[in-house]
């Protein structure tokens, strides 16, 4: 559904925005996840109860229990501030364009033990084969990261290296 579709549902009052109870102002923005690309991952708007939604703001309110899980424009009018809810998908919308395109970026390189190796944004990863599949490290002065930390190893050099850029990216947001 589009940014229009969705702002019908504010304006036509669709699922809980037509509920007594529950508050339309004042909310604030917990959170972002992005389901993926594949659409059976995706969920509805817990607002409009109307959108589909791939890119989630989790929405939270002192009035209310729990948290909504939301689209794009439905968070922008509960925080009152579109603007601020649509560079959140923005961000989401870049590093998922970031994340396919991070496997095959012209900066890997092949180590001299014959393993794909890239250095970007101060991270060393390298990924190797380990028994029938494969596995990835990524350090960065000094912390080491073993992927996958347990469990059967990668299926592809192309999911190891996925991996390693989702670590990169988690350690990022953790480090604020």
């Amino acid at each position: 559904m589009s940014d229009a579709r969705e702002g019908q549902a504010v304006t036509r009052r669709w699922g809980k925005w037509s509920q007594p109870g529950v508050p339309h102002k004042g909310w604030s923005c917990e959170g972002t996840d992005d389901l993926g690309p594949d659409r059976e991952n995706w969920q509805t708007c817990e607002m409009c109860e109307a959108m589909e939604i791939r890119y989630v703001h989790s929405m939270t309110h002192p009035d209310y229990p729990g948290q909504l899980d939301c689209g794009c424009v439905c968070a922008g009018h509960m925080e009152q501030d579109l603007q601020a809810a649509r560079d959140r998908e923005a961000s989401m919308k870049k590093s998922a364009k970031q994340r396919i395109a991070f496997p095959r970026r012209r900066e890997w390189r092949v180590s001299t033990n014959g393993n794909p190796t890239i250095r970007i944004d101060g991270w060393l990863v390298t990924v190797f084969a380990r028994g029938v599949g494969y596995r990835a490290v990524v350090s960065r002065n000094g912390e080491k990261y073993w992927l996958p930390q347990s469990g059967p190893a990668y299926a592809t050099t192309e999911d190891a290296k996925l991996a390693a850029f989702d670590a990169i990216s988690d350690a990022a947001r953790k480090a604020g």
